[in-house]
């Protein structure tokens, strides 16, 4: 039987990690995380991670991985994560993958373009001039420089703006200057599960999410993140708005309905992400005997 990659993806809030649980349960395998910020094991309350009783059921792999120190970029984890499968898929059929970071599941499934090493200090200078100046003016930079990517990125991720300014600042030519758009071959066949529910329904449980982190200590998990605020994983969704907080700019409560809000929004970027890619199946997250049924009839 040939080795098989089983990605599960979608927006926020939609029940992946559950999923991905039972999935490697059935398949009596293991999870490998693509989540950009769970990697990082300062980042717990904000990043909805599996919980101890979750993590305790399978093995997971690229949670709590790295700290914010770190600098880890999507092209680190398509190389450690094409590793692990190496080694993974001597012991297993199956193995999972789950994750809404489009990147990073891409990194792995078809490749990421060659991209030149940026110059020393340029990463630092774009990261201070978001906290000064704000996300909209490196948009507006990156439209200038670079008009056909600005159209095809997620300009509400400042990771993206600012990698795509690095490459710019660093080399003179445009980020889309780069690109190849050609999937890498895999020693493996793919997957890909999308999960979706009614709008209504997932904005009502991000909202849900949203409080319960706030009860579980979100605040004092920033708080304790503050030295470390110019890392691109602190400027997302949770953690920028309890920093203007902080920083005097706004009540709680409107941080709090600010993360909420915004995190809908995420949640829209996603599912426009990974609609684009017509090789993935869509479900509802409570269709797991349909979900079965297509992972043994494709493999």
């Amino acid at each position: 039987m040939e080795k098989t990659l089983v990605c599960v993806v979608g927006p926020t809030a939609v029940g992946k990690t559950a999923l991905a649980i039972e999935l490697a349960l059935h398949y009596r395998t293991v999870v490998l995380s693509a989540d950009s910020r769970q990697f990082y094991r300062e980042m717990t309350i904000g990043t909805a991670k599996p919980s101890r009783e979750e993590l305790s059921m399978v093995s997971h792999y690229f949670i709590d991985s790295h700290s914010i120190t770190d600098d880890y970029s999507a092209g680190d984890y398509e190389r450690d994560a094409l590793a692990l499968l190496d080694r993974l898929f001597a012991g297993h059929d199956l193995v999972v993958l789950v994750g809404g970071s489009g990147l990073f599941v891409n990194a792995v499934c078809q490749g990421l373009d060659d991209l030149p090493k940026p110059l020393p200090g340029v990463r630092e200078r774009l990261n201070k001039l978001h906290c000064e100046r704000g996300l909209p003016y490196l948009q507006d930079r990156l439209k200038a420089v670079d008009p056909l990517y600005y159209d095809e990125v997620d300009i509400h991720n400042p990771q993206r703006v600012i990698r795509a300014l690095e490459v710019y600042e660093s080399t003179g030519y445009p980020f889309s200057h780069f690109r190849t758009q050609q999937a890498a071959e895999r020693p493996f066949a793919i997957l890909k599960i999308g999960l979706e529910m009614d709008r209504e329904l997932l904005y009502g449980r991000i909202n849900d999410r949203v409080d319960r982190m706030m009860q579980d200590g979100l605040l004092d998990e920033v708080k304790g993140l503050m030295p470390y605020r110019e890392k691109p994983p602190l400027q997302t969704v949770g953690y920028a708005e309890l920093f203007d907080y902080l920083d005097g700019r706004c009540t709680l409560a409107e941080a709090v309905e600010k993360i909420k809000q915004n995190t809908r929004r995420y949640a829209k970027r996603q599912l426009t992400w990974f609609r684009k890619d017509k090789s993935t199946r869509w479900f509802e997250s409570t269709a797991t005997e349909a979900i079965h049924t297509y992972i043994d009839s494709n493999r």
